[in-house]
């Protein structure tokens, strides 16, 4: 009999993934992580994920399945590889994706090995996408989920070959409203529970307060100046983790036409302003590639890129520079392309790769 460990994190995707899993014939195991220390443990939002609250409806979706369930202590790594790099991200003027972090080193790293530890065969987990072994390539493919309005395949361009063999996403060819149906019909505790949206351990999308709270020091909060792209001072900014590229609100300055938040110089501590126009590029960086279908990018490729989660794709040419930078070069500039934000690449629905912009 084929085993798998569910990651659950609560909500109704993860438990009708174990539902689904279990109904293939499975055994299955329920598993959540622990992720909080201190006072992040008592989070209660409605909108995030893995908090105390979760981990009740995680371990009663279980009971109701007849499969045992365990809360897996992954605070220090969590800390280490999540939040930690969120922090650093913003104090050196970056955009960060904790999600692609906490796939990348948690359920896709750590809580696989766990799964293999234990002697079963496959993660499962809530992801709206699929996994397809192509025999004539002997590579597992990314492919974007169905429900195009619920594809999570952006924030999973990150796993490896050994990653994809070893994990199930049931809930890649089911819309949303079909999963919620069917925790509907097997009356799920969270049946109707609110979507996880906000980043988990920033329930209230205070970043900086955050920020200011976990780290106790003022990397980042330092007063400076915000200067136009000539370097005229423009006016005083609170400090650099206030502000992101492509930013207009809460700047604070009057001027002759719209400000926006073109760059940011954490070693001048500056904040780079301009008009709209000057946020839009056509060409893009990213590092830290990983690629999927392939090995390496051979001349330059027709695909289509995401340079954010929610961003339609956009059509470009790709061409990798070295074994760990890749270049995009869009048909039309796309704006604020943000460093520390995932780059994304797609050909149709097969995830070619990304990578972090520069």
């Amino acid at each position: 009999m084929k085993s798998a460990l569910i990651a659950m994190s609560g909500g109704v995707d993860s438990s009708v993934a174990a539902l689904l899993t279990l109904n293939e014939g499975f055994k299955c195991v329920g598993a959540m992580m622990k992720l909080f220390q201190g006072d992040l443990e008592s989070i209660k939002c409605d909108k995030t994920c893995c908090s105390l609250d979760d981990s009740k409806d995680a371990r009663a979706v279980a009971f109701k399945l007849g499969i045992p369930f365990y809360v897996f202590n992954f605070k220090d790594e969590f800390k280490k590889n999540v939040i930690d790099k969120f922090v650093d991200c913003y104090q050196q003027g970056k955009t960060p994706n904790p999600c692609i972090e906490c796939n990348k080193y948690l359920k896709f790293d750590k809580m696989l090995k766990r799964a293999l530890e234990l002697g079963m065969e496959y993660v499962v987990t809530g992801h709206y996408a699929r996994i397809k072994y192509d025999l004539s390539m002997n590579r597992y493919l990314l492919k974007k989920g169905i429900d195009t309005s619920k594809d999570q395949s952006y924030v999973l361009y990150s796993m490896t070959q050994n990653q994809l063999k070893h994990t199930l996403f049931p809930l890649g060819d089911l819309t949303k409203k079909e999963v919620r149906e069917i925790a509907s019909k097997n009356k799920f505790i969270n049946a109707n529970k609110s979507e996880s949206q906000d980043i988990c351990f920033v329930p209230d999308g205070n970043y900086a307060n955050f920020i200011k709270h976990y780290t106790k020091n003022l990397i980042g909060f330092k007063p400076g100046n915000f200067v136009d792209e000539d370097e005229n001072i423009l006016g005083k900014h609170k400090g650099i983790v206030n502000y992101t590229v492509g930013q207009r609100k809460g700047l604070g300055i009057s001027y002759k036409y719209p400000l926006y938040v073109k760059k940011i110089d954490p070693e001048k501590n500056e904040v780079i302003l301009g008009k709209e126009s000057s946020l839009y590029s056509k060409t893009v960086f990213a590092n830290n590639i990983n690629l999927i279908p392939v090995d390496k990018i051979n001349g330059k490729i027709k695909v289509t890129v995401k340079l954010r989660y929610k961003q339609p794709e956009q059509p470009a040419f790709l061409h990798q520079i070295d074994d760990n930078t890749i270049c995009v070069e869009f048909e039309k500039a796309q704006r604020a392309a943000a460093k520390g934000q995932a780059m994304v690449i797609y050909d149709g629905d097969i995830v070619v790769g990304g990578g972090t912009i520069i």
